[in-house]
């Protein structure tokens, strides 16, 4: 009966300590592949490049959740087709700040691993 008692306590921190490994894990690999290959061509085709462009996703992968970056994402690919009906995302305030988190967490991520 304690055993059960003993589990039954610790689950729930185990359940919470999985949901926090999830929170800070939920960009899926694509996505981080993604972005390492994008960085890397900007920053060269380096192992040192691979590494600072490996941290910096991680980085932003611990401010901003994979919700919001892949937001951020689509608003800036809608604002590279161009067009009248894209103009939305260009003058959009809310456009915007969603913009304007993901560049700030690509900022904070820079000064860490760049």
């Amino acid at each position: 009966m304690r055993a059960l008692a003993l589990i039954l306590a610790l689950l729930p921190g185990a359940v919470l300590a999985q949901s926090a490994a999830q929170r800070l894990n939920d960009y899926p690999t694509v996505a981080r592949a993604d972005y390492i290959f994008a960085c890397m061509a900007v920053n060269g085709q380096t192992r040192v490049a691979l590494e600072k462009c490996a941290c910096s996703i991680d980085e932003i992968a611990s401010i901003l959740p994979f919700e919001a970056y892949e937001r951020a994402e689509t608003v800036l690919s809608m604002r590279r087709v161009g067009g009248e009906r894209m103009a939305v995302f260009n003058s959009s305030v809310a456009a915007a700040h969603i913009v304007d988190d993901m560049r700030r967490a690509q900022v904070e991520a820079e000064l860490v691993c760049f």
